[in-house]
């Protein structure tokens, strides 16, 4: 997924704040589903929440810039997966992210729906 850095992602050193990089790596995980007309969820109760993450800042973003979010699995459980999600900048790594996303219904871990798994195998 690229995106592009406005002045709205930026601090006041004119770099993008630290958090947006989160942002953007969620917004992509999201784009998967919504590319086939889907919401990553099956009602009000359920989806994917973050059960941990480890980032890495490794370079700067600046207004203007086109990103690219690329995304992989590391593993893929009956109700968890780890993805790595990384944000480029042409050929520098600017940011890399090890997310472990477990899939809830009413508040309570359980199995991923199939035609979930089956998204992420096909995509990522």
């Amino acid at each position: 997924m690229k995106i592009r850095v406005y002045y709205e992602d930026t601090d006041a050193g004119g770099i993008v704040y630290h958090t947006n990089y989160i942002k953007y790596c969620e917004r992509a995980r999201s784009e998967i589903f919504f590319q086939r007309g889907i919401k990553p969820t099956l009602g009000d109760k359920s989806g994917f929440v973050v059960r941990d993450l480890k980032a890495s800042f490794l370079a700067t973003s600046a207004l203007g810039d086109t990103l690219e979010v690329t995304s992989s699995i590391l593993t893929l459980k009956s109700s968890s997966l780890v993805l790595l999600q990384e944000v480029w900048k042409e050929e520098i790594k600017v940011f890399s992210m090890e997310v472990t996303l477990v899939y809830v219904d009413q508040g309570k871990p359980c199995r991923i729906p199939e035609k979930f798994r089956d998204i992420f195998k096909e995509v990522l």
